[in-house]
């Protein structure tokens, strides 16, 4: 081994604990295991809260919404989160679930879970004057503004009697989608958006905090090497 060679060596020790390198992995590996089996319980205690404090339409089992949330979250797929998750996303994922589900489940299952994109709300129509319908429709009787029921809890107006409020010659099938979204951003609203928000910081700082541990040490590394010649043999 010449000088350079050695010296690069020494360099590329000294920034990643090469000597260490099978008690430290294996230790990292504990520590991953057991963040993301933390992440995995919390995450199962939002959704069953919301399970029973909602009434869920989508009809999928608890593991099954857990996956939808992490779906949403996960910053590797090609469609993500609020600005640009789609219709083909929710097919992408219920593909991807155990159970015979397809994107329709998906769209239901977020929007049980609050889950809201910016496109569920690109409606041939005001959105936020049906809003504004399913809101005066839901208004019950209650102190407690977080148990306002829903329009679809009340029963009233239908969603003919919506299409017939909305200008245009608007179709009732349409009006039932965006109905469901309307009250699940209505619900959420109604607990300053408590679960959308518990999702988002229990999924994205983990994946964080993961990714900024991983840039630091190869940018250590680059940083340590970007001077000396590479076109060596360790």
């Amino acid at each position: 081994m010449d000088d350079e060679t050695a010296e690069l060596r020494d360099l590329f020790v000294e920034t990643t604990g090469e000597e260490e390198v099978t008690e430290r992995q294996t230790e990292s590996r504990g520590s991953l295991s057991t963040d993301d089996d933390a992440v995995e319980e919390r995450l199962t205690e939002i959704v069953g809260e919301m399970a029973d404090r909602y009434a869920f339409d989508a009809g999928l089992p608890e593991s099954e919404l857990c996956r939808v949330v992490r779906a949403f979250f996960d910053p590797d797929t090609g469609d993500v989160g609020a600005s640009s998750w789609s219709a083909e996303a929710d097919a992408a994922v219920a593909a991807s679930l155990s159970t015979d589900a397809d994107g329709e489940a998906v769209f239901r299952a977020r929007m049980d879970l609050h889950l809201v994109a910016d496109a569920d709300r690109d409606a041939p129509f005001p959105y936020a004057t049906l809003r504004a319908l399913v809101s005066d429709a839901a208004s019950g009787d209650t102190d407690d503004p977080e148990d306002e029921p829903t329009a679809r809890d009340t029963g009233a107006p239908d969603d003919a009697a919506l299409a017939a409020a909305l200008p245009g010659d608007v179709d009732p099938d349409t009006v039932r989608r965006y109905r469901q979204v309307a009250e699940a951003d209505l619900a959420s609203r109604r607990v300053n958006h408590r679960y959308r928000d518990a999702f988002a910081d229990l999924l994205t700082d983990a994946d964080l905090s993961t990714r900024l541990a991983s840039d630091a040490r190869r940018d250590g590394l680059e940083e340590a090497t970007e001077d000396i010649e590479t076109d060596v043999s360790l």
